[in-house]
């Protein structure tokens, strides 16, 4: 036999060896465990060999003994673990090596790998793919909706001008954290926490705002209290907050994720804070307290004698809302402390939060006037007003701006001047406007012009000493369109026609 002929038959009997397991892959490289391999990347290559053929313990020896090398795709090596150990049914030691992989490497959507099939059915996996795989539930959909509503009543209060500013300002404030704070839990239970990272705590900053707001607003419609700087003490809490939380906020993305996925690995709920339980308590003592002085002007507003009907419901509302909130987080602190995020009471604290975001968008749209206060007065002399929402130092603020517009502005000399213009520069409704005139001055809309443009007229005509203008020129220039209306309106006030008027007016000698 030749040469050649003597290695092609040995490399047939090799083969033969090699098909019929007398000498296998394992059997040369995983004879010494402790020695390092001349060629890892042969390794690498017999590890993926075997999970092809799905003989996946020996796979796994291979990939774990790589995870062991610097310089390799670990990540990779987990994703063919978690996959392996699947394959053989073993469920906890892949959700291990699952977690392992999205900790180095988040992409849940490795979840749906057919190789997972096997165990998508166990409690374990049902329970990795809730804690990381984004989908939107009844709930997320209903507090991420309650979230958008509340924006929006955020921007139509403070585009409402009839509201005044103050008070503007701290009810959409207060309106926006609870509507911010709800899009947040949205984003938690969706978990689409993972796929923004900065969304991490993002709600949290306003956790002892809630208090100070809703009190400061209601000193401002019970007592209609005028801000001074030593309200700002009230901020002090959150602002050392920020302190503590600013830090975190400057993380990265990645160093957020990573925050968060390592809570997840361990059974905490990864939107949370590792001072939780701290948080929790101090903005509960801070809900408390405010709570008992909003209680105090509460009561005390109740007792007040010309509160319309329509904003005694509004405030006794509102404070009923905040208790029922109050009791709710006491709750749920409770829950979130003990990784509890789902169940009836849970979404009983957020319940409570959207029924106070639905009921601010419900009142903005239909009573807008109640936000402004309950100071307002019963008015016998004018009987239709005394449903009206003005308030006494609103009515005086208008009646000011009113006198203005007519003894500085002279607006009365607008030939088309109508009742809807002089609401639109009061900034303010046609009825206020109406009610204004007839409270403060006792007369009607064109009654108050009338009066204003004779009282011109009659000085043009005193100062006319020459005679030159004529009567119809006068008419125009105090704002009448014809010279029958100016004359009526002229002898009404009068008696006197505006030519009798100028006739008996007497001559000053120079």
């Amino acid at each position: 036999m030749g040469p050649l002929k003597l290695y092609t038959f040995l490399l047939f009997l090799l083969a033969i060896k090699i098909v019929f397991g007398a000498i296998t892959p394992s059997n040369t490289i995983l004879e010494n465990k402790n020695t390092n391999l001349a060629y890892p990347q042969d390794s690498i290559r017999w590890a993926d060999y075997y999970y092809n053929i799905q003989r996946f313990e020996e796979a796994i020896l291979l990939y774990e003994k790589g995870l062991e090398r610097e310089g390799v795709d670990k990540s990779n090596f987990l994703k063919k673990l978690a996959l392996s150990q699947a394959g053989l049914g073993n469920n906890t030691k892949s959700i291990e090596y699952l977690e392992s992989y999205l900790l180095l490497d988040f992409n849940p959507n490795f979840l749906n790998h057919e190789g997972f099939d096997q165990i998508r059915d166990s409690e374990e996996f049902n329970n990795a793919v809730e804690k990381y795989s984004p989908s939107i539930s009844f709930w997320s959909f209903f507090y991420l909706f309650i979230a958008f509503v509340g924006f929006y009543t955020v921007l139509m209060l403070n585009f409402n001008k009839k509201i005044r500013l103050n008070a503007r300002l701290l009810v959409s404030g207060f309106i926006f954290i609870h509507s911010f704070f709800m899009f947040h839990i949205g984003l938690v239970i969706s978990n689409y926490q993972f796929e923004y990272p900065h969304s991490y705590l993002m709600s949290t900053c306003f956790s002892f705002l809630y208090g100070p707001l809703l009190f400061l607003y209601f000193k401002k419609i019970v007592h209609n209290h005028s801000f001074k700087k030593s309200d700002l003490l009230h901020l002090i809490p959150t602002v050392l907050f920020l302190v503590y939380i600013v830090p975190i906020y400057a993380l990265s993305a990645n160093e957020k994720l990573a925050l968060m996925l390592n809570r997840a690995l361990i059974g905490l709920n990864p939107s949370d804070s590792e001072m939780l339980v701290v948080i929790v308590l101090l903005k509960l003592a801070s809900l408390i307290i405010y709570g008992y002085f909003i209680r105090k002007l509460y009561l005390k507003g109740s007792k007040k004698d010309g509160i319309e009907k329509p904003d005694r419901l509004w405030q006794r509302n509102l404070y009923h809302i905040h208790f029922l909130y109050i009791f709710s987080y006491a709750i749920y602190g409770i829950l979130i402390s003990n990784t509890i995020s789902s169940g009836f009471f849970y979404h009983f604290q957020l319940g409570s939060m959207a029924l106070m975001v639905l009921y601010i968008g419900y009142s903005a749209n239909i009573q807008p006037n109640v936000f402004n206060g309950v100071i307002s007065y019963t008015n016998r002399l004018f009987p239709k007003y005394e449903k009206s929402g003005l308030t006494t130092s609103l009515s005086i603020e208008l009646k000011n701006h009113l006198e203005h517009l007519f003894r500085n502005e002279k607006i009365y000399k607008e030939n088309d001047i109508n009742l809807e213009m002089i609401a639109e520069k009061l900034n303010t409704s046609r009825h206020n406007a109406s009610q204004v005139i007839n409270e403060h001055f006792k007369l009607s809309f064109h009654e108050l012009v009338n009066k204003y443009r004779i009282e011109e007229a009659k000085k043009i005509l005193t100062d006319d000493q020459q005679r030159n203008l004529n009567i119809i020129d006068i008419a125009y220039e105090v704002g009448y369109n014809n010279k029958v209306t100016f004359n009526k309106a002229f002898k009404k006030d009068t008696n006197l026609t505006p030519s009798q008027f100028q006739r008996k007016t007497p001559i000053l000698q120079a």
